[in-house]
């Protein structure tokens, strides 16, 4: 028998090792339910098969297409896996999100009872099994498997701790709208394969609809990719399972999970459908910005740490989904360098997200470790307890805010310069729609500075507004690990944009046959020309390092020994403590006002003359109200209506049959 080497196998084949090393870490849980093993061996080893991923996944990008088929699943239908630039991207994405959490989950589920832990483990690593089929399927059937396996597994993390109420409720309601999700996309592949019986995406490259039957499949697959990536209106669910799931697992389901969503949107716009055209952009691009700003505005006047993240979550997705649309119109359009360009800072962005909200999310699984409370309102001052997790969440915070040169706002310029550079376009609406939609992403960038403020100010700085704060437990060095590497992310990507660019061109090739041009060098990102706009993050960072050690020096030798310290001006009011601060509250009531056309808001006054006074707004979300409440009472009364028929009697349940014996006689043929 002829040896095998290593150089036997595709990079497609390095993947499914990676996918069976995870289904291997998942079930070994259910044998070594020890918390000592589980948290030192099982989960160490699914962050280095993370890391592994990301390897195959640059493989992938590098390298020429690689295609398998394995001899598992149903007879005649066996499952198809490819490895193309796209895949290889988000495999990226998808291994350099998980080290830094599943290293963070070390330390953070290292007190957890080996039973529980057990099951965590299980079902947190059949999750990044059934991402990473996600990305490698190359037919319906296998996607739509893995699209399964990846929600049933995550709706489980959801609900680690089922034993409270509104936690099954929240794991309900997700999996309720991601499985109408995923009916839309089943028919989608159904329209794609022509009722044909071939379901694999090669013969859907090839099938050539019309524009009508084209449209239905696209709308298709924008609901049903939009219902997982959290698109208003079916954004509902987003708010409720990520603050009910450990924080690990939020970071994975914001900064990965949803990214499915865009690449499944990517894979059906660009490579599988054989036509795009404009109004499909337009739709996605109004939605998208809808999705942006009614995201931002919620995250806004939130008073738990978790659910403005999530919402903050929703923010992030439409921005993406926004340039995904702008570059479905510049695309059809003929534009091809500057769909090229979006479509650049969309991935970017994609893979920004990932790290920066992976980041938010678990800093705040620390603080929530330490203090117990993800209510904003009982913190304050935590930078003084706990000086690691708050210096590395301000990483991340200024990433998401968009602040130079980190790599938050390298995506939004690029994004920006195509909305600001957008020559004359065919569609005469289009031209009126661009820069309306240019000064919206300018807003809900600027309300995005806001959250970032209120979120990092509330948590981090000022005094505690608890008194025991000051018991808070500072984190451990795994957790340190996790958030060093996720922050090193956001350092990385914000400073050599242009090696980042130069990595995505093979993806933007494969999808539009066009890359970004880069008219700066390796120093200089210049996405059109050097003249017109450019920008050089490692320039910035060293003239403000230089700057900020000129003024330190200068203040230290000119002012040494002449500086007298005293206490601050405080409004003639000598006794300040942390209720004179700003709280979550007070500093969302001005959004709160301005948007409450969007929003139910609840308020509870306190009585002029109490002494101890508290106020409380809740603000509720009124497409909930508006669409999805009553169609839960509907369901309800028609379930109630239906349980009369159930009354336990042998001879009504024959007079049934007998009833609909005879309609079927009299009414068919």
């Amino acid at each position: 028998m002829p040896a095998v080497s290593l150089a036997d196998f595709a990079p497609v084949q390095y993947a499914w090792f990676g996918v069976l090393f995870w289904l291997a870490l998942g079930f070994g849980s259910l044998f070594l339910r020890r918390s000592g093993l589980l948290t030192g061996l099982i989960l160490p080893l699914g962050a280095l098969g993370a890391l592994a991923m990301a390897a195959v996944g640059m493989v992938g990008v590098a390298m020429p297409v690689s295609a398998v088929i394995l001899p598992i699943g149903l007879p005649d239908l066996p499952i198809h896996l490819r490895l193309d630039a796209l895949s290889g991207f988000f495999l990226i994405l998808l291994g350099g999100a998980a080290v830094g959490v599943t290293v963070y989950g070390v330390g953070y589920f290292r007190s957890m009872p080996a039973g529980p832990l057990a099951l965590l483990s299980l079902w947190y690593h059949l999750f990044l099994a059934g991402m990473t089929l996600v990305l490698l399927a190359d037919d319906a059937y296998a996607f739509m498997v893995a699209w399964e396996l990846m929600a049933l597994s995550s709706y489980f993390l959801v609900t680690t701790d089922h034993k409270i109420p509104d936690i099954r409720r929240a794991g309900f309601l997700y999996l309720l709208i991601a499985h109408v999700g995923a009916v839309s996309l089943l028919l989608c592949f159904g329209v794609l394969q022509g009722g044909h019986g071939a379901y694999t995406f090669d013969y859907m490259r090839g099938a050539e609809l019309t524009p009508f039957w084209a449209s239905v499949a696209y709308l298709l697959a924008l609901f049903g990719f939009g219902a997982k990536a959290g698109l208003v209106p079916m954004h509902v669910w987003l708010p409720e399972a990520h603050p009910a799931a450990p924080s690990p697992v939020s970071a994975m389901m914001s900064g990965v999970m949803l990214k499915t969503a865009i690449y499944g949107l990517l894979r059906v716009t660009f490579d599988l459908l054989n036509m795009q055209i404009a109004w499909w952009g337009t739709l996605a691009l109004t939605l998208g910005l809808i999705t942006a700003l009614y995201g931002v505005i919620f995250a806004a006047v939130q008073s738990d740490m978790k659910r403005l993240l999530a919402w903050s979550s929703i923010e992030n997705i439409g921005i993406i989904v926004a340039g995904f649309g702008l570059t479905v119109i510049f695309y059809a359009d003929g534009k091809g360098a500057l769909a090229a360009l979006t479509l650049t800072a969309v991935l970017y962005h994609s893979l920004n997200h990932a790290f920066f909200k992976g980041l938010l999310f678990i800093g705040t699984g620390s603080v929530l470790h330490a203090t117990g409370t993800r209510l904003m309102g009982g913190l304050g001052g935590l930078i003084r307890y706990m000086p690691w997790t708050a210096w590395l969440v301000l990483v991340g915070a200024l990433a998401i805010a968009g602040l130079p040169p980190l790599n938050g706002f390298v995506s939004e310029w690029l994004l920006l310069q195509a909305f600001l550079l957008t020559p004359g376009l065919s569609h005469n609406y289009l031209n009126m729609v661009i820069p309306v939609a240019a000064a919206s992403l300018a807003m809900v960038s600027a309300l995005a500075a806001y959250v970032v403020v209120k979120f990092y100010g509330v948590v981090f700085l000022g005094q505690p507004r608890d008194p025991a704060i000051i018991h808070a437990r500072r984190t451990n060095w795994p957790e340190r690990l996790g958030m060093i590497w996720l922050a090193l992310g956001c350092i990385l990507l914000g400073l050599f944009p242009a090696q980042v660019i130069d990595g995505i061109k093979p993806v933007t090739r494969l999808l539009i046959s066009q890359t970004m041009v880069n008219d700066g060098n390796w120093l200089v990102l210049a996405p059109i020309s050097a003249e017109r706009a450019s920008y050089a993050p490692v320039i910035f960072l060293a003239v403000v390092v230089v700057i900020t050690l000129l003024v330190f020096w200068g203040v230290k030798l000119v002012y040494h020994g002449r500086v007298r310290r005293a206490a601050p001006w405080d409004c003639g009011y000598p006794e300040q403590d942390a209720r004179m601060q700003d709280s979550a509250e007070g500093f969302g009531q001005p959004i709160r006002q301005v948007f409450d056309v969007f929003m139910r808001v609840d308020r509870e006054m306190p009585d002029p003359f109490d002494r101890q006074p508290h106020y409380r707004g809740d603000s509720r979300d009124k497409i909930w109200l508006l669409i999805y409440q009553p169609i839960a009472t509907l369901v309800a009364w028609l379930s109630g209506q239906a349980g009369r028929l159930q009354h336990g009697r042998i001879q009504w349940y024959l007079i049934y049959s007998f009833a609909t014996l005879i309609f079927l006689l009299v009414f068919t043929r």
